[in-house]
């Protein structure tokens, strides 16, 4: 219960200078997008070298992993059955939808967690793969050929250039495969704007919680209301009945599986939202109602759990 605590106290506090920032002005009226773009054009790709650089990306064939997949992609595939039938949101706004129902916060308040609350800093480290080697690529994909109108053989197969996320993964990817060692002149400063990753991504976020409203997007609640649904409560009860019914894990595991799925929307969803210039208002909502929600989530499934 104090890891819980621990890790949303730490993003909550971030968030909120962000917010204070904007209200003094700090910065100039451009700060968020400055900050966005940096994060996303260098600091990102930085942060997400290192570490998978520094992981065993065999872990991604693991069975937890299959089953935070499995969760992810069913309650992704829930948000688009839904948004055709009903919400009726253009393509790429239903992209960040259907993204914000089973993105995880598996960096930022997932890391805490493990170390916290499951005693294991590594079980997150499968899950930070899969959504920055499979999940980020596949949706920068999408959200690209969205925006942009075209779809090729060509656009698809310049990807790992025209996005510096997948050209980060990919490089950690291949570092960690080959087991080399990356001389510490160049990893050294990749490690130090990998660090500003985060407090910019969390900063940017809480920027934008200032001056709008929250559920304030013309028919965009219905939206939020489905993908927080979603993500807070359908993810986890799917990633239990998957571990331990058609995976057949230990109780251990099942209890990883959940609370790694009950993590809220992560901070990054916004930033590609923000990149591509749609869907902010519906991935900024679904964050800010996923990361209350989820202490709650989390705190009641370890009871079930413990007492089940």
């Amino acid at each position: 219960m104090e890891g819980i605590l621990t890790g949303f106290a730490i993003i909550g506090v971030v968030i909120a200078v962000g917010y204070v920032a904007a209200r003094l002005r700090l910065g100039g009226p451009d700060a968020r997008e400055a900050l966005n773009r940096i994060g996303f054009f260098v600091a990102s790709p930085a942060l997400l070298f290192t570490v998978i650089a520094d992981a065993d990306v065999g872990e991604l064939f693991q069975a937890p992993l299959l089953v935070q997949a499995v969760a992810a992609v069913a309650a992704a595939a829930v948000f688009v059955v839904v948004n055709l039938l009903w919400l009726r949101r253009p393509a790429a706004e239903a992209t960040i939808g259907a993204v914000s129902s089973g993105y995880v916060n598996a960096n930022n308040i997932g890391l805490p967690v493990a170390v916290y609350v499951l005693g294991d800093p590594a079980a997150v480290v499968p899950v930070i793969l899969l959504q920055l080697l499979i999940l980020a690529p596949v949706t920068l994909l999408v959200l690209d050929a969205q925006t942009s109108g075209r779809v090729s053989l060509g656009f698809v197969l310049a990807q790992p250039v025209r996005n510096p996320i997948i050209l980060g993964s990919l490089g950690g990817a291949v570092v960690s495969l080959t087991g080399w060692r990356v001389p510490t002149p160049v990893l050294a400063p990749l490690e130090i704007l990998g660090g500003a990753a985060v407090p910019m991504i969390l900063l940017a976020f809480g920027m934008s919680l200032h001056g709008s409203r929250p559920f304030h997007q013309p028919g965009g609640r219905s939206a939020v209301v489905v993908a927080s649904v979603l993500k807070a409560a359908v993810m986890p009860a799917v990633a239990f009945v998957l571990a331990r019914y058609a995976f057949g894990l230990d109780a251990s595991q099942v209890a990883s599986a959940v609370t790694l799925a009950a993590l809220p929307v992560a901070q990054n969803v916004y930033n590609y939202a923000a990149r591509f210039r749609t869907g902010e208002l519906l991935a900024r909502d679904t964050i800010l109602v996923t990361t209350v929600a989820s202490p709650v989530v989390l705190l009641v499934s370890t009871l079930l759990l413990h007492t089940g």
